[in-house]
């Protein structure tokens, strides 16, 4: 049975949440032969929106949080037949990710609306639709009995890569349910029936590793699956499609950057290039923290993100791609360009030149080698008596 409301009840999600909703339950319904489960559950509380779905032999529940101005409402709950679950999907997929939407419950229906556009629901009716919170509470209670060793149907394990991230598990029992816990997600699976053939008919693990201990002596006792082989480089030097690669390679750049900013030769030989480092290590840092955060939120659209910004590596027409994405965004990319190469202009014509800059440079460690020189006076480096060094000449202003 339906929860109903009095009064009115508004739940404000953004297209991309309410999408994830959906991908991380959906494909846990059951079919339409058990009417009551042949849909997802829309579940409000007093602090978040749930999506939940089962097939008997699955249970999962994702949530989201509500808006604080939407907290402490009333609570509802209606499930969405199993066959308007592809139209609502469609409808999300022709949206922006950030576009915001409402989710309004009536009788018997939801509405969800977006600007001028509204889709309803009729809600299935008249079936009580089973107490999740109560078997998640009792499974999550469960102490844990003896050395379980359950069996699991492989053929059910799909449905748990619509979550989109690493799941825990807590075992307790080899006829109880196995939980699975990730961020704001939270599922079970029960065991199958013990039967068959090999260790799927043995309850215990010993019975289970009794038959392989013949097999398994032949091999060494101190490996493990980290000592596994890793993927060669690319021989071509293109981009990495890896999130933990790419999350490692921005890492390393932000560490070699903190490094190399301590070397103040390299300041004074370039400064430019020692503030481009700098600001590429700030890039790097910014860029790590947007991709973990994404990951974190949704890990197949920062997988999308790594493939899309490789392809473009690899392209390397960053400029054109930054130009294009400019424009489109409204800014002005050639204000941009003209401002800096007017500031490049000015500072090349108040500084040394950079090839002086790192002759006075290499002077100066010969000298300090004990390397005897000689240089004829020239207007490009001259040896200041007071500080013991070859400096760069400045440049005289123009005259007009």
């Amino acid at each position: 049975m339906d929860t109903h409301t009095t009064s009115t009840t508004t739940v404000t999600i953004n297209a991309h949440q309410l999408r994830l909703l959906l991908d991380k339950t959906a494909d846990h319904m059951a079919h339409d032969g058990i009417p009551v489960l042949h849909g997802v559950r829309l579940d409000a509380d007093s602090q978040y929106l749930y999506a939940v779905a089962s097939d008997r032999y699955t249970l999962a529940s994702a949530r989201y949080r509500l808006n604080h101005g939407e907290q402490g409402q009333e609570p509802w709950a209606r499930t969405i037949p199993g066959t308007f679950i592809p139209t609502l999907r469609q409808w999300l997929d022709l949206m922006k990710g950030a576009e915001t939407l409402t989710i309004h419950p009536t009788d018997g229906q939801v509405t969800f609306t977006q600007g001028q556009t509204r889709l309803t629901a009729s809600t299935t009716e008249g079936q009580d639709f089973p107490d999740w919170r109560g078997l998640f509470r009792k499974m999550a209670a469960q102490s844990v009995e003896g050395d379980p060793f359950p069996a699991l149907n492989t053929a059910l394990f799909p449905r748990w890569a619509g979550a989109g991230q690493s799941l825990r598990t807590r075992v307790t029992a080899d006829q109880k349910a196995v939980l699975f816990f990730g961020e704001n997600f939270i599922g079970a699976q029960m065991p199958t029936r013990i039967g068959g053939f090999g260790p799927v008919k043995d309850e215990t693990f010993t019975d289970a590793h009794s038959q392989w201990q013949w097999t398994l002596a032949a091999g060494a006792g101190d490996v493990d699956m980290a000592s596994l082989p890793q993927p060669e480089p690319d021989p071509h030097g293109g981009a990495t499609r890896d999130i933990q690669e790419t999350a490692s390679e921005l890492l390393q750049a932000v560490i070699a950057m903190s490094s190399d900013a301590s070397h103040t030769d390299w300041v004074k030989d370039d400064p430019d290039a020692w503030l481009a480092h700098i600001r590429s290590g700030v890039a790097s840092w910014s860029a790590y923290r947007y991709l973990d955060a994404l990951h974190q939120v949704d890990p197949r659209a920062a997988q999308k993100v790594v493939d899309e910004t490789a392809e473009q590596l690899d392209d390397g027409a960053l400029g054109e791609w930054a130009w294009d994405l400019a424009k489109e965004a409204g800014f002005d990319p050639e204000k941009w360009l003209s401002e800096h190469e007017n500031a490049r202009t000015k500072r090349e014509s108040e500084r040394p030149a950079t090839w002086a800059t790192r002759l006075a440079h290499g002077l100066n460690a010969a000298k300090q080698a004990g390397i005897a020189f000689r240089v004829e006076d020239n207007p490009f480096v001259a040896y200041d008596s007071d500080t013991e060094e070859w400096r760069p000449i400045h440049p005289k202003p123009a005259t007009t």
